[in-house]
Parts: C-alpha cells; structure tokens; sequence
C-alpha cells in the first residue's frame, strides 16, 4: 500500500496478496489437515480403532486448562486513575460472560492442543447490546486466517485477510449491488480460489475481511475492507468517520495463543505433533498383538486328507457324536500349536507408551495416580503440582494471550463507549450492585490525558483439593492465632513472605484492624488525659 491516505483500496491488489498468502501458508494447512484427519479416528470404533493414549494427554491437558481459567486485573499506572482501573476489573469480566468468552476459551484451547495455535478475534459488533454495540470475542479458525510469510508476529504483516462462506441469497439481501452476473462470476472465481472443492459455490461465496495498516505522519493506522470478488463492500477509507483508522488502537484484531512456538512463524505445534508417531507404534503393536491374540485363542487342527472324517460333521459343535472310518491319531489329526509370544514385543510397547507419556507430559501423577502408599491429599497435591510443568507453561502462554485479548478489549471500550451502559456486579456483602459507566475518563475528556494501565492475568483455580487446601490453611492460620489483635503485626510480617489466592484482601482486613485499633487507643488514652 501507498504511504499516507488514499482512496479505497483496489480489491484485484487483495486478491493478488490473497492468493500469495495462501501459496506460502499450504504446507501449514496441509498439516493441520492432517492433524485433523488423525484426531477424528480417536473416534472410530471398528475392529481397526487404534488406541487412545494421545487423546487422554490432550483431554487431561485440557481439563488443566479449564481448571485455571485467566481473569484480568487492571492496574492503574498513576493514582488518579485507580478509580478507573477498579472499575475496569469490574466490567471486563461482565463483558467476556456476555460474549461467551469461557466457551470461546474452551474451543481454542482445544486447537491449541491439538494443532498449536488457536486465534481469538476482538472485534466491535455494532448489532450488540441492543444496538448500540459492544465488544465481541470470537474464535477464528486458522485456516480460514492469512498473514504475510516470514513474520514472527502477527502485528508485524503488512496485511490479513479473513475468510469466510456465506450464502449468496443472504448476501444479495444484505447487498443489493451483488446481482449482476460480473459479480457473480467474479465471486465464484474468488470463492473457488480460497475454498476449492470445499464448499458449493452454488450455494455460497467467499467473503473477505481485509485489514491493512498505513504508515502516516502520525504513525500506523488500521484500515478495513470487505470485498467479494472484485466489488467492494466497505471500505473504511472511503468513511469520513474512519478518519483515524477502523480501530484507533491501530492493531490487527487478532491474538495468537500458541502451545509450542515456530522460529520465524506466526504459528506453533501441538501435541499431535509431538506424539503421534509414537501413537501409531502403539497402535501398530497393538494390532498386531490383538492378531496374535485372535490366532493364538482358536482351536484348529492338522489333518491328512486320508483321515476319514467328514469335516463338516467335525466343526458343527451341536454334533455330539461325529463318525470316523478306521483309527484316528496324532498322525492323523493333530492340534495345531501357537507358541507364547515373546514378551520383548509387549515390553516395546510399554516403553511406547511410556515414551509418550513422557513427551506429552502425562505422567500418572498429573492424571490423578499417586504410587508408593502416597495417600495424604497435600502429599498428592504436591505430587500433582510438581507434574503439572507442562500444563503450567501451556497455562501461562494462555494468560499471555488473555492480557493481549484485555488490552485490545480497553482500546475498544475506549473508542466505542460514549454512551452509559449499566453493569451489574456483585458488592462486598454479596447483594447485586449496578454500576454505571461511559469511556469518558479514559478518552482524555477530563483532564486531556488519556490514562493507560497494567494488566495483571489471574488465573481462577476450581480444583476440589486446591480450595480444600486453601480452606485448611486459612482454618490452620485461625486456630494459631494470627487474626487475634495482639497478633495482628506479627502476621503482617509473615504474610509478607507469603503467596496465595486471597491474600491481597486479608492483608487488607488486618491493616484495616489494626488502624482501627490504633485508633481506638489513642482516643482511650485522651479520654484519660
């Protein structure tokens, strides 16, 4: 694109990058093709169904993932804007349940997981929040997602494009331009290009969302352009109210949340990656043990053909008795004999399986088992925590993506909160408070400057033993004593070394007691006076 601004932009220009995009990105899509294919035969249940060791270490890493869902905590970076901070803390949370955030969080990790990379779009949807719009987190299917080859960072490709197939009497409503038959030629060329044979484009025609960044003066700015075929749709440098670009924040709206990251690649690799080859020896093992099993488990015979016995008479079970002309003998008729099989071949596949534990980081402490008479719930907590590295660093790079999805979700509420919309949350007694609250303070109205905050990811812990723990601790600290006034200081001092959820708020009581019983002290010891 041209530096500076510029009418709107040619669409046979995004179809020529479309198409380069989707050269350089095949050797990924066929992979994920391929990873897709393997994941739905855990599914099969023929006499051929391979085993499921991969699919429990990707179940079990999601059930971690699940068990510690991110929540966001803005911090303000200077003391005037702590107000604002606070009540940011309170509306996100309220936002991401409206827009079904905790499924969206769900469904990605399990692409995540699988394939290595999952994408969360943050877009604005104007039809929300009964028309007056609001902000909307979607998962994006990556293959569907194209960027520039070689960037490590989405932020840094000069374009993306987002695909999708949409049916053509619905677009002709929501587009009347879209009858001519140039049109329709031009979107079915499009739509064969993208999709191929994958979709009916009798039926349906690809749609485009174009984002580009230009380069001005004032620095980036981000523009947007739907088009299908060659007839644009929207563009928003033809907008006069996208002046200052589609989103002000200037960034794509996309977050990449990646498992196990690629040098010079957007995207990652899961654990299929990392075991399926180990899954299909197991799986190759098991077959073949199964046919010997099946083998070794019949009852069959050698016999001469001299042996003077009719056969079929001979495998009919119902027959009691069986006739036969002369003797019958070993030499005759024998049983067929199936040696055991060598327990080499059982071992391999043990340490198969136990390969793949180890590289997927599936021990069986992390599934629930404990081994050597270990019973206690903290022995066993401990236990799992110590084999739990691989769900922690999955767990983390999530929080990561979560603070970059909070960020763009400010930048948002920024620019599209000029109206009051009402919240309700919950108060510090448990009754419903509804909290009222408009962009205007962070748009810079009040004082001309715009604040800025830090974002802090906590991650909302639902194990049973976690909170079992927690809650025998906090009994542990009770009946020695901390929370009694004349402890108060002493227990400053140790929860200053300590670490745990909730300790923020009780570190706040306590100064809070014990202001108050300064306070009251002093007032005794005037009062004497």
């Amino acid at each position: 694109m041209e530096e500076g601004k510029a009418k709107a932009p040619d669409p046979a220009l995004g179809r020529e990058l479309l198409k380069q995009y989707k050269f350089s990105k095949e050797a990924f899509s066929r992979r994920i093709a391929t990873e897709r294919d393997f994941w739905k035969k855990r599914y099969s249940y023929d006499k051929e169904s391979p085993s499921a060791w991969l699919f429990n270490s990707i179940v079990n890493k999601h059930a971690d993932i699940i068990d510690n869902i991110p929540e966001c905590v803005c911090l303000p970076r200077e003391e005037k804007d702590r107000e604002d901070a606070e009540t940011l803390s309170k509306i996100i949370p309220l936002i991401n349940e409206r827009c079904g955030f905790e499924q969206t969080y769900s469904d990605n990790s399990w692409q995540k997981l699988r394939h290595g990379t999952a994408v969360y779009g943050v877009f604005w949807n104007n039809n929300l929040y009964e028309g007056l719009g609001d902000i909307d987190i979607r998962r994006i299917e990556i293959e569907n997602l194209y960027w520039e080859a070689g960037v490590e960072d989405i932020q840094d490709s000069r374009n993306v494009f987002l695909c999708s197939a949409e049916y053509i009497d619905i677009l002709k409503e929501k587009y009347p331009g879209l009858n001519s038959e140039k049109v329709s030629a031009e979107a079915e060329g499009l739509s064969r290009e993208i999709y191929g044979d994958k979709i009916n484009t009798n039926e349906k025609w690809a749609v485009v969302d174009w984002y580009y960044k230009l380069y001005t003066d004032e620095g980036e700015i981000l523009h947007f352009c739907k088009f299908i075929g060659n007839r644009i749709i929207y563009s928003s440098q033809s907008d006069p109210q996208c002046e200052n670009g589609w989103y002000l924040h200037g960034k794509y709206p996309f977050v990449f949340d990646i498992m196990y990251p690629c040098d010079g690649d957007v995207c990652g690799f899961g654990l299929i990656s990392v075991g399926r080859s180990c899954q299909n020896y197991i799986d190759s093992l098991d077959r073949n043990l199964m046919n010997y099993s099946d083998w070794a488990s019949r009852v069959r015979f050698w016999a001469k053909k001299s042996l003077g016995v009719n056969i079929s008479d001979f495998c009919d079970m119902s027959k009691a008795i069986v006739e036969v002309e002369g003797d019958i003998d070993e030499e005759k008729l024998k049983r067929i004999e199936i040696g055991s099989i060598d327990s080499s071949v059982i071992d391999v596949k043990k340490l198969k399986i136990e390969e793949l534990k180890e590289t997927t980081g599936s021990r069986d402490v992390s599934l629930g088992s404990s081994s050597g008479g270990v019973t206690a719930a903290s022995a066993i907590e401990r236990l799992q925590e110590a084999g739990a590295k691989f769900s922690r660093d999955g767990i983390e790079n999530s929080c990561r993506a979560c603070a970059a999805i909070c960020a763009l979700e400010i930048e948002l509420i920024r620019q599209f909160y000029d109206s009051e919309r009402i919240f309700r949350t919950v108060g510090e007694n448990g009754e419903a408070e509804y909290l009222k609250f408009n962009a205007g303070s962070l748009s810079g109205n009040k004082d001309g400057r715009a604040p800025y905050f830090d974002i802090e990811i906590k991650t909302r812990k639902r194990t049973p033993t976690e909170r079992q723990l927690l809650n025998n601790f906090a009994k542990e600290l009770y009946d020695s004593g901390a929370f009694e006034d004349q402890n108060i200081s002493q227990t400053l001092i140790m929860l200053s070394m300590m670490d745990f959820d909730g300790i923020g708020d009780l570190r706040e009581a306590l100064v809070k007691r014990q202001k108050y019983l300064e306070d009251k002290g002093k007032k005794y010891d005037n009062g004497r006076v």
